[in-house]
């Protein structure tokens, strides 16, 4: 596993272009993954959606977000596998936030699995809090179901003007 140089990342808006990069990561990192045409979706109806490549082009991460009234809601977020565990979620998370409060939004909203403890440890140590659960919201086959946290960070008066 090579380090990542986070002085080499470049992040820029997603591309129908990207997507079969991003497929590949969703495809490794998802047991439920969005579909091609969720992301082309996302892209028509002008939801945020950015991807970050390291200094040799390659595919290192994205994340996808959409305004509701005053907030983004983040909908999916992911780092490629080859990389996991350098700090480059948190990177993102940090990204989405500088771009919520430029956008001058209040707060980000997320949902995720009860069972997934690693991001829940990312996200808790990023700043967002547990402000409620969602009972079934996810699928974890045909027959069963899983919780989603719902939790959410709070964009303070000092981040909005950044």
């Amino acid at each position: 596993m090579t380090p990542i140089d986070f002085f080499s990342l470049q992040m820029t808006a997603m591309q129908v272009a990207d997507l079969d990069d991003v497929m590949a990561i969703e495809s490794a990192v998802y047991s439920h993954p969005w579909s091609r045409n969720n992301f082309i979706e996302s892209m028509v109806n002008n939801y945020d959606a950015w991807v970050v490549r390291g200094n040799s082009g390659e595919l290192l991460g994205y994340f996808v977000h959409m305004t509701v009234v005053d907030e983004s809601h983040l909908l999916t977020v992911a780092v490629n596998p080859t990389v996991q565990r350098q700090g480059l979620g948190k990177f993102l998370l940090q990204q989405l936030i500088l771009q919520v409060s430029r956008m001058q939004l209040s707060a980000v909203l997320l949902e995720v699995r009860v069972s997934n403890s690693a991001a829940i440890k990312l996200y808790e140590s990023a700043g967002f809090v547990l402000v409620g659960r969602r009972k079934n919201y996810y699928q974890i086959d045909r027959q069963q179901r899983e919780d989603a946290l719902v939790l959410r960070f709070h964009i303070t008066e000092q981040q909005s003007k950044v």
